[in-house]
């Protein structure tokens, strides 16, 4: 069993964990994920370890509870236990020092990102951090990834805070400036990613980027998170979760990640009417 050692909401729907999980903490690197289950009925599901604390045994998760899996999740509280943190599961980033290199992060994708932007500081690369969200309240870990940067640019879809606009804007309007990058490295959502892969492309800026396909065992047997790369099927549990964004099919990816909608729509629906009371607090993103 693992222990909730802390539980804090960072903004609506948005909520950071840590919880005790001595022997993924000592070995995870940068780009890993765990699967974790809730309750010993419950879904597997994989969540990036955005941070690690060695000597207390814990590793943090940051999770946007949008489903029935996360929802129940959300009302766990300091002190519960969950059954099964399986990890440390995937490739680690490459961690190399190649110069300067762009962060970009948006909404929920600067849980992952955080790691690998202070892991690439760390070695020695000049590192500028883009982060992006559809609003000010949606913005997470600002601070973390300030102290972990050179350079931070924020950006939000209403203008709410920062520049206005996308994360793309951003990234032209820093090499339009005369930046020069040796590397890219994006994670957020599906079209985000697609985007500045494209945008990167054109720019000359070699991509990583970390995918998020559907995935149940983590290891490479089920399949599920299979995506095309470079024309050649991946499996983002075991060659990932960190590919070449030039090489992704993008739109092969978001298309599968439809494919149970509708599954995912009667569970949170029927979830719902059983304990939708219970679970106001959490959906707004206000504390119990």
């Amino acid at each position: 069993m693992h222990q909730v050692l802390e539980h804090t909401i960072l903004g609506p729907n948005v909520h950071l964990f840590r919880f005790e999980a001595y022997d993924v903490a000592q070995y995870r690197q940068p780009g890993q994920f765990v699967i974790i289950r809730v309750n010993d009925e419950g879904e597997r599901i994989p969540l990036t370890i955005a941070d690690v604390n060695k000597e207390e045994g814990s590793i943090t998760l940051i999770v946007q509870s949008v489903g029935k899996t996360t929802l129940e999740m959300a009302q766990l509280e300091v002190g519960d236990s969950i059954p099964d943190i399986c990890g440390p599961l995937g490739e680690p980033t490459h961690i190399e020092k190649v110069g300067k290199v762009l962060c970009v992060g948006g909404g929920i994708g600067t849980a992952p990102l955080y790691p690998v932007t202070k892991a690439m500081k760390e070695i020695g690369n000049q590192v500028t951090s883009i982060l992006g969200a559809r609003t000010k309240d949606l913005l997470i870990l600002e601070q973390e990834m300030k102290d972990a940067s050179h350079g931070l640019v924020i950006t939000t879809d209403d203008g709410s805070y920062g520049m206005k606009g996308l994360v793309t804007n951003a990234i032209e309007k820093l090499v339009d400036e005369g930046n020069k990058f040796d590397l890219c490295v994006c994670m957020g959502p599906p079209i985000m990613m697609k985007f500045v892969s494209l945008l990167t492309k054109k720019l000359n800026i070699p991509c990583l980027v970390s995918l998020n396909p559907i995935m149940v065992d983590g290891t490479g047997m089920c399949g599920g998170c299979r995506v095309t790369v470079d024309g050649e099927t991946k499996f983002a549990c075991v060659d990932g979760p960190e590919f070449d964004g030039h090489l992704v099919d993008f739109d092969e990816m978001m298309s599968r990640l439809t494919m149970y909608k509708s599954f995912e729509k009667d569970s949170l629906d029927h979830y719902m009417g059983e304990t939708g009371c219970k679970l106001e607090n959490a959906v707004k993103g206000e504390p119990k």
